[in-house]
């Protein structure tokens, strides 16, 4: 083998790479012999299509999160759950008076105040523990 002719022969403004070798025979059966550009779309397509069977858009390819879903409705009860334990925790820190004795219905109220809170902003916050709870649970 000699490298200058090689060369040459790379060098040749006639060279085309890879014109001995027949792409039609190592062609799968699924994708018809063509250029690049056709291959390239029917993959892509294909691409597309195992996304939509996987729940997956194929524009932001982030899972689609089904909120009818019982597992979500369980994901957003723990998320009220630890928003309601974060504003209780919250609420410690700040020194109560002794001038006004709430008693056992003070407590209770307040209690229930706090479940309140923690809904709305478990549903209007956007937090996002929902969210990643379900996707992790469900494995998306």
């Amino acid at each position: 083998m000699n490298i200058g002719n090689l060369s040459a022969q790379f060098n040749s403004s006639d060279y085309v790479p890879f014109s001995g070798y027949n792409s039609a025979s190592t062609v799968s059966n699924s994708v018809e012999a063509g250029n690049f550009t056709d291959i390239f779309k029917k993959v892509q397509s294909a691409q597309v299509s195992a996304n939509n069977s996987n729940n997956i858009s194929p524009v932001s390819k982030k899972p689609v999160i089904d909120k009818n879903d019982k597992l979500y409705e369980l994901c957003v009860e723990l998320e009220t759950f630890l928003i309601k334990n974060l504003i209780k925790s919250m609420r410690g820190t700040v020194q109560k008076s002794k001038l006004i004795d709430t008693g056992f219905a003070g407590e209770m109220y307040e209690d229930m105040l706090y479940d309140e809170y923690a809904k709305a902003y478990a549903k209007n916050a956007n937090f996002g523990f929902a969210e990643m709870a379900y996707k992790e649970l469900a494995g998306k």
